[in-house]
């Protein structure tokens, strides 16, 4: 992770930015779609069904704690431009056990008018459980995109998971002055919501320096956890502790769904803070010790 800001300061691939605008690569962009179905074996999770069309793939299953599936999701272009919309699904049949990740940062390039949509629709069936831990998502500056999350539970169905999403490149003195950026997080239980919010970062608009909004901080996170408890909220306040530095972090409890929320500078540091939480929250909801895939040490 060391590699930060060294990816962050990376100019966009060589024959895609004109002037640095990005032009759309078609009226359309890509269309790409990548679908996942697991189902729980004799001893473990197997991927038993993937399909996919356009820029979006999966390396093999990986089992570094025997019965859980680890999956990376890959885009191979590297970043979404204007025009193109990204749509990815997994189905997790009942008692499967799926943890999914990506190896790099996601980004959303300048555009030179259209919008780019990524979308994400998870279904965990009774008795499953799967976890949504992708690295940060990165917002360029003139970026007009949309990004949505979307988990239909079971009953009995469990799901821990975070975004994580940098407007601008700080590291480059980079800020998001321009442009557009729309992020949907949806959970649902049988068909009833638990959580449906919609936020709208307008490039220099208030909410990036308003106290009600970012105050100033570019990177924002959210951490969800269903058939959340008191006593889990406790033990997650307890984790974080108070290191005086100017982020913020707070969690609640409404209904059984435990969300913390991250406001801060720096990417590293919402990582550190959702790594941690998800370390006290695993054992305890999962059953299962945080084993950190191996990619996040890359």
């Amino acid at each position: 992770m060391g590699g930060l800001k060294q990816l962050e300061c990376t100019p966009r691939p060589e024959g895609r930015a004109v002037n640095g605008v990005v032009p759309d690569v078609t009226t359309e962009g890509w269309r790409a779609a990548l679908t996942l179905r697991f189902r729980r074996d004799e001893s473990r999770t197997v991927l038993a069904r993937r399909s996919s069309r356009g820029p979006l793939q999966v390396q093999r299953p990986f089992y570094p704690e025997g019965e859980v599936c680890h999956v990376y999701l890959l885009h191979p272009p590297g970043g979404v431009v204007g025009g193109d919309r990204l749509e990815s699904r997994a189905e997790l049949e009942t008692g499967a056990q799926v943890l999914l990740t990506t190896p790099a940062a996601g980004k959303f390039y300048r555009s030179a008018g259209a919008r780019a949509e990524q979308l994400q629709h998870f279904s965990v069936a009774e008795g499953a459980a799967l976890e949504w831990l992708p690295q940060e998502t990165i917002v360029f500056d003139g970026a007009r995109a949309r990004g949505t999350t979307r988990i239909e539970l079971a009953p009995g169905a469990r799901f821990l998971g975070w975004e994580i999403v940098c407007l601008g490149r700080p590291a480059c003195g980079e800020r998001f002055t321009n442009g557009l950026f729309i992020q949907g997080m949806e959970v649902y239980r049988q068909g009833r919501p638990l959580l449906h919010e919609r936020s709208r970062f307008d490039g220099g608009g208030a909410i990036l320096d308003a106290p009600w909004g970012l105050n100033g901080h570019p990177v924002s996170g959210t951490l969800i956890c269903s058939g959340g408890d008191e006593t889990d909220l406790v033990c997650v306040r307890d984790s974080l502790g108070e290191d005086g530095s100017d982020e913020m972090t707070g969690a609640t409890l409404f209904e059984d769904v435990l969300l913390v929320r991250f406001v801060g500078k720096e990417v590293e540091r919402a990582r550190m803070r959702f790594q941690r939480i998800w370390e006290v929250l695993r054992p305890r909801k999962l059953g299962k010790p945080a084993l950190r895939p191996r990619i996040w040490n890359t």
